[in-house]
């Protein structure tokens, strides 16, 4: 048995070092979502489970991290987050959960009403008083 062969733990790979497996290949090098617009505010909750006789294909283990975290409302966000990965593949892997019918997503109600002008006028009074 050689001595110099690498052992469970590698120098060049510490606490810091991150994901080891690039975001492009957690997502098949796609970079848009093949279903959906998830501004980062929508909320995304997991669809009922999963019979165990489904012959779909089963969910990567970060769709299946992204499913346990959506049992309760959660933001894109915070779900990119909580998973230590960039909000784009956080996207892809979130529409092809959406098109599997894995999860549902529902946009943050936008406020259609603006301020009103006097409102806005006291606002930039009190920061020109600063």
């Amino acid at each position: 048995m050689r001595s110099d062969a690498p052992g469970p733990h590698h120098d060049w790979l510490d606490d810091d070092a991150g994901p080891v497996v690039r975001p492009y290949t957690v997502t098949g090098g796609r970079v848009q979502p093949s279903a959906g617009r998830f501004d980062l505010m929508a909320f995304v909750v997991a669809g009922p489970p999963e019979e165990d006789g489904d012959d779909g294909p089963q969910p990567q283990p970060e769709q299946r991290a992204i499913i346990a975290r959506a049992q309760q409302p959660i933001t894109v966000a915070d779900l990119a987050a909580d998973l230590n990965l960039p909000v784009g593949v956080v996207r892809v892997l979130l529409g092809d959960l959406l098109t599997s019918g894995r999860i549902s997503m529902y946009d943050p109600p936008t406020s259609r009403q603006f301020p009103d002008d006097d409102i806005l006028k006291a606002v930039v009074n009190g920061l020109r008083a600063l």
